[in-house]
């Protein structure tokens, strides 16, 4: 971005804190491949994102962002499940839904049960995939066909119903001042 816009180094990065008026983001690279593919077959390791969740229109294409924030979970179906079988595809529902959901202690979600809230993901598996890459960041998932949120369906053959029952979920360790 410096040579682009023919400062250094230090001076672009100050402007862009500036112009941006809020935050700059940036990727760093740290694991290897080898090194996830280890951590995905550790029987213990949950699977999520810490990525925002994004339109791939409008205000949101003013910015970049990492391609997990489309394509987190459709990389892990697709790629290290289907393709490459690092686990089952039971294990790695188990270990994105029940397993988180028990690690965080979340009242009845995780698991399709009596009385706990449904959220549902119904994907094709063999045509589940990511398509977001670092130059083009702002792309939905592949093979996602329906989603429910808390028992209300939000997408219906991949297209948004326009439905938004979704709640902020908190843990046991919430602060008072979070519910505010």
């Amino acid at each position: 971005m410096a040579a682009q816009r023919g400062t250094s180094p230090a001076d672009t990065i100050i402007e862009l804190v500036i112009e941006d008026d809020s935050r700059v983001g940036a990727v760093f690279h740290m694991m290897s491949e080898d090194n996830v593919r280890r951590e995905i077959g550790l029987p213990w390791v949950s699977f999520g994102s810490d990525a925002g969740s994004l339109a791939p229109e409008g205000v949101f294409l003013k910015s970049s962002t990492h391609p997990r924030a489309y394509g987190n979970v459709a990389r892990l179906l697709g790629r290290y499940v289907r393709d490459e079988r690092l686990i089952s595809l039971e294990e790695a529902v188990r270990r994105l839904a029940a397993s988180p959901a028990e690690n965080l202690k979340l009242d009845r979600r995780g698991r399709l049960a009596k009385d706990f809230f449904a959220d549902v993901v119904v994907v094709d598996p063999p045509t589940i995939r990511d398509k977001a890459t670092y130059a083009e960041p702002h792309q939905y998932a592949e093979g996602v066909q329906h989603v429910f949120v808390n028992g209300v369906q939000v997408l219906k053959d991949g297209v948004h119903t326009g439905a938004r029952p979704g709640r902020v979920v908190r843990g046991p360790g919430a602060s008072p001042r979070a519910a505010c």
